[in-house]
């Protein structure tokens, strides 16, 4: 019985350790359409506009599966902002931008924050 405790331990701090989400702090709440999820907490002025953030004052973006989706910030040089129209997750035409109706912005995407009856993507402050 103890033996079957001590694994199930070790797997839960395995799973916690190398979780992608892990890294983030602090889950803040939802971007997302849904008027039913939960929304993000109000937040120090200038946290989400920020036009000097990065990945280090910024908060992240996760989905479902803990993938990260971007930094939400408004820097437009940020390679990983939401922002960044040439970025992976800002350009309109990247599959990982919430900036395409066709890729992870799809109002048919689960994690889409455009999704009416979606989750949207997770928001964690760093």
């Amino acid at each position: 019985m103890t033996t079957n405790f001590l694994v199930l331990v070790v797997l839960a701090a395995t799973t916690i350790c190398f979780s992608p989400v892990a890294i983030a702090q602090n889950y803040l709440g939802n971007l997302s359409a849904n008027p039913y999820a939960p929304r993000a907490a109000p937040q120090p002025p200038g946290t989400y506009n920020n036009p000097y953030g990065n990945s280090s004052n910024s908060p992240g973006l996760y989905n479902s599966q803990g993938e990260f989706r971007g930094n939400l910030n408004a820097n437009k040089y940020d390679p990983d902002s939401v922002s960044n129209p040439y970025g992976r997750y800002g350009s309109q035409y990247s599959p990982e931008s919430i900036n395409n109706p066709y890729g992870a912005g799809s109002p048919y995407n689960q994690d889409s924050p455009t999704n009416p009856y979606g989750n949207g993507l997770r928001i964690y402050g760093r």
